[in-house]
């Protein structure tokens, strides 16, 4: 991570008191390494949202399906209808943290020290922002957030085999409901050919944004736990290490995708990253050329209330003397079609992991 105080070495860090820097000006790099934080992370979670927007609640459309109509003679056809749009809602929730101390605490406390206080409270905001993408992903029902201003809002999951009916998938011409949300049927230790969850999550994403001749820009992320069942399949095609020059007659995949976790490999048309935060025994499947599946709501611009994580005060002469952290949004799913979860068990009906039921 960068230092906050770019100009003083590491060793001056711990013998330079942020009193003596002058606390506006620590203010001032504080504000500034945030903002540099925050466009770090909205980078690498960009897989998962699609944008910031202000509104609370959207109607999401698609194009619809079907055949023009067969005419004869004058007559008029009749109005074609949109198909393929679903009501979704987004909360917007208020996050925060807390640097603080009194005037001795302050006065003794070095650049360095400060340094390792707002490293952990953009680590802690880095957390919940995924934390909060995760369980969204996760989560399989509908749930309702108490607006305080708008009321009840239904905050809907991705496809979850409900009312809703969406776009014909390829092959068809009539709108259907769609489950996004899988079991495997087998555990995760016993993926092999036969068993290949990369196939089925393909297909499922195939199915709704095509199947382009050479694959499709799709990517599944695993825990490490299915890593080895993972590269043993016979069509793995391993990301190799960047120490090592690969030899002639060797697949070696390219033009890598840049999303969280490492990518180890290709497989079955899928990009396989292992990412560590993903809960053991699941598999996410997004693709990369689609919409993503979420979008995070914020404060209107109008109120003037800022965007991501900020540093908040009262008190401009003295800030760091409480300082006080803020992130406020919430994540919701616009695009409920953009991803599969897969369960690897064989408990009959897919589970929320615990961590985000």
């Amino acid at each position: 991570m960068a230092q906050l105080f770019g100009a003083i070495t590491m060793d001056d860090l711990e013998t330079t008191y942020i009193e003596n820097i002058g606390q506006r000006l620590v203010f001032d790099a504080a504000t500034a390494y945030v903002a540099q934080a925050n466009m770090d992370m909205a980078d690498a979670l960009r897989v998962f949202v699609e944008a910031e927007i202000e509104v609370w609640q959207e109607r999401y459309k698609l194009p619809g399906g079907g055949r023009l109509q067969r005419r004869g003679g004058s007559a008029q056809s009749g109005a074609v209808k949109a198909g393929g749009s679903w009501d979704v809602a987004y909360p917007l929730e208020d996050f925060g943290a807390q640097i603080a101390g009194d005037d001795v605490t302050m006065a003794y406390m070095s650049a360095a020290e400060l340094q390792r206080h707002v490293d952990t409270v953009i680590i802690q905001n880095t957390n919940t922002v995924r934390f909060e993408i995760l369980k969204r992903a996760f989560n399989n029902v509908a749930t309702t957030f108490i607006d305080p201003r708008r009321g009840s809002l239904t905050i809907q999951p991705l496809a979850n085999g409900d009312t809703v009916t969406y776009p014909p998938v390829l092959g068809s011409e009539a709108d259907a409901t769609e489950n996004h949300f899988l079991e495997s049927g087998y555990a995760a230790a016993a993926i092999s050919n036969t068993n290949n969850p990369f196939a089925t999550i393909r297909g499922e994403l195939d199915e709704h944004f095509g199947d382009m001749t050479g694959g499709e820009n799709i990517v599944a992320f695993i825990h490490p736990d299915e890593a080895a069942e993972t590269e043993a399949l016979t069509n793995f095609d391993a990301v190799e290490d960047r120490f090592i020059r690969v030899g002639t007659n060797t697949d070696v995949p390219f033009n890598l995708p840049g999303v969280p976790g490492k990518i180890i490999g290709r497989v079955s048309g899928v990009w396989v990253s292992q990412w560590r935060w993903m809960p053991s025994g699941y598999i996410v499947g997004v693709h990369l050329d689609q919409p993503p599946p979420m979008r995070m709501r914020v404060d209107p611009s109008a109120t003037g209330l800022g965007r991501g994580l900020q540093l908040v005060t009262t008190d401009m002469e003295s800030p760091f003397s409480a300082s006080h952290w803020r992130h406020r949004f919430g994540i919701g799913v616009g695009n409920r079609l953009n991803g599969v979860v897969m369960e690897l068990g064989t408990g009959g009906s897919y589970s929320i992991p615990a961590i985000y039921a």
